[in-house]
Formats: C-alpha cells, structure tokens, sequence
C-alpha cells in the first residue's frame, strides 16, 4: 500500500496546483487523497498574470473530485497534508474541521505543505508566529502581521512547514517536498 498525502481544498481551489500535486504525487509512488467541504466534483479555477493587470486574472479551470469530506480525515493515515492555493482557502480558513485537521498534524509533527494562498489556512491555525513563510506576495501582509517572517524565495522550508509562493514556483516547492518526504 503506498504512502497517503492529503490535499487540502474546495470551489475555487487552483486547478494548476491541485493537478500538479495529484500527479507529481502519484509519479512519485504516493497516494494523494483530496479532501473538501463534501464528496462530490470541485469547481476548481485558474489563476493568471497578465499584462497591464495589478493583480491575478481567474478563469474557470479544470475539475477534481474530492475522495473525502473534512469530518473523514485522519491524520494518523496520513505522511503530509498540502493545503493548495487559488480562493479556497480564504473560506476554509474559516472552516474549525480544516483548523483541527492542521492542528493535528503539527502536533503529531507531521508534514505541512501550503503554496500560494493556501498559508493562510497556516495562518489561521497559529503555525505563522516566528516561523519564516513564503507565500503569494500579497498574502505577506497577513504573515507578518500573524508574527511571521516573509520570504521572497520560491519555496521555503521552516521546520516541519514548506510553503511556495505560486504554481510558478512548482520546481522549487516540490524539490523541497520530495527532499522532505525522502529525509
């Protein structure tokens, strides 16, 4: 039986990330496990940089099913958790059943993944105090005013906590990750 990491995300989850991670997981011999808010095909989007843009552009993106529901985790069946990107988790981080389930994993010191707006689900679980972050760059303001330490690298490792700052930074993140999960 290989090896289970969790994703975790909803509507509006970056496609990107979360189809990378599905693949580059199961290439890799593990066995990625989505969960959400339900069981059912997500509305995942994709996000852009285009020019003459302040900001991000959203499109609608690919879809991904969820293999579980939040009250259906357990940590312990689990190597990593990888909390992806695009707006999902600006209202999971709301969610108290995502905030037990990374709060469970710190405390069994488990692998915490997070890229792009995905840290602020880190954020909201307490895991940003003196711990040095990356995230997309507008997302800095929360790190630093949640007492963490902003990085303006492609992918960061503190501790038990490797963040990205976007799908841009895919090498570089799952380089990490794989050195992590190897190690």
């Amino acid at each position: 039986m290989s090896k289970k990491i969790l994703l975790i995300t909803g509507d509006a989850g970056e496609s990107y990330e979360a189809l990378y991670a599905l693949q580059r997981f199961q290439e890799a011999g593990y066995e990625p496990v989505v969960a959400a808010p339900s069981k059912r095909r997500l509305h995942l989007v994709m996000h852009d940089f285009e020019p003459g843009w302040d900001t991000y552009v959203e499109r609608p993106g690919y879809q991904v099913e969820s293999h579980l529901t939040f009250e259906e985790v357990r940590a312990d069946e689990y190597e990593a958790v990888l909390i992806l990107g695009g707006r999902a988790p600006e209202y999971l981080r709301h969610d108290r059943r995502v905030i037990s389930i990374i709060k469970e994993f710190h405390s069994k010191k488990k692998w915490l993944f997070a890229i792009c707006h995905g840290i602020q689900v880190l954020i909201s679980a307490g895991l940003a105090k003196n711990a040095k972050l990356t995230a997309y760059e507008n997302i800095r303001f929360e790190v630093e005013a949640a007492g963490g330490v902003y990085s303006t690298q492609q992918a960061v490792r503190d501790g038990k906590l490797v963040t990205a700052q976007t799908w841009q930074s895919h090498p570089e993140f799952y380089r990490e990750i794989f050195a992590c999960l190897k190690g």
